[in-house]
């Protein structure tokens, strides 16, 4: 079960390049939809479409909020129950990049390896897993931690399996920068 916790410190560090990636994703996507509006310039149904994609890929900041805090950390725990490598290693990005100039391996790797250490059971528990706001931590209103005693699950996880970790507001949203 240590190995584990290493497991997933070291993945949470692989995470940076898949965000860098992903962030390089989401520029081209809004220039894609600029591609699209040029052509669609006549067609008035494109245009409304290409606004609200670009919406959700980052164009308005998240809620500086707990709420959106505990919000992302969910998605980050219903991801890894359902092998979302790309979802995980967005969300971890940060951390994942500490770990990553560490030594470890990109985060596609090692989430690989991560995912092969979480039983079945606790894969499905993942998918639904909630966190109880009332043993969230808020340290400052940009760093907030999230202890394993708040995850709400069907399955039991141990410091080794999950851990604590922490957010940071970055970058116009939550992500993980620490775990323990």
């Amino acid at each position: 079960m240590a190995a584990s916790a290493c497991v997933a410190l070291v993945a949470c560090a692989c995470g940076p390049e898949k965000s860098k990636e992903n962030a390089d994703t989401k520029p081209s996507q809004p220039s894609s939809s600029t591609r699209t509006i040029e052509p669609s310039a006549t067609p008035s149904p494109s245009a409304p479409t290409a606004k609200p994609s670009a919406t959700p890929t980052g164009v308005q900041p998240a809620p500086r909020t707990k709420e959106r805090a505990i919000q992302r950390y969910e998605q980050y725990l219903h991801a890894l129950g359902h092998e979302d490598i790309r979802t995980v290693c967005e969300v971890a990005g940060p951390g994942a990049k500490k770990a990553e100039d560490k030594g470890f391996g990109p985060c596609t790797s090692t989430y690989v390896v991560v995912f092969q250490m979480i039983s079945p059971a606790q894969k499905k528990a993942l998918q639904k897993a909630t966190v109880d706001p009332q043993r969230v931590v808020v340290r400052t209103p940009d760093k907030i931690e999230m202890p394993l005693e708040a995850v709400r699950s069907s399955a039991t996880f141990s410091e080794n399996d999950l851990g604590d970790y922490t957010l940071e507001y970055l970058k116009k949203d939550w992500y993980i920068t620490d775990g323990s």
